[in-house]
C-alpha cells in the first residue's frame, strides 16, 4: 500500500462526506438567510425563531434524499471493503 493508495482513499471519503453534507447544509443555510431577512424586515429578534425552520428544513431534505444518501454511503462502503485485500499485500 503507497501514500498515492492512501490519498485516493482520504480523498474518496472526503467527497463522500462532502456530497452527504451538502444538500443538508445548503437547505440550512438557505432557510436561515431567509429567516434572518424576515427578522430584519420586522424587527423581531428572537432565537428561537431561525432554529425550528431549520430543523423542519434538514429533516424535509433527509426524507427526500435519505435513501439516496444511505445508497451511495453503502455503496463508498463495500468499495472500501473490496479493497482491503488489495491493502494486505
Amino acid at each position: 500500500m503507497s501514500i498515492g493508495d492512501v490519498t485516493t482513499i482520504l480523498r474518496g471519503g472526503i467527497l463522500e462526506v462532502l456530497t452527504l453534507a451538502a444538500p443538508l447544509l445548503l437547505s440550512a443555510l438557505v432557510v436561515g438567510l431567509v429567516v434572518a431577512i424576515l427578522q430584519a424586515t420586522t424587527s423581531i429578534q428572537e432565537q428561537t425563531l431561525t432554529f425550528v425552520p431549520k430543523v423542519f428544513a434538514i429533516l424535509l431534505v433527509l426524507a427526500f434524499l435519505g435513501s439516496w444518501m444511505f445508497s451511495s454511503l453503502r455503496d463508498y462502503t463495500i468499495q472500501l471493503f473490496q479493497q482491503i485485500p488489495n491493502m494486505a499485500k
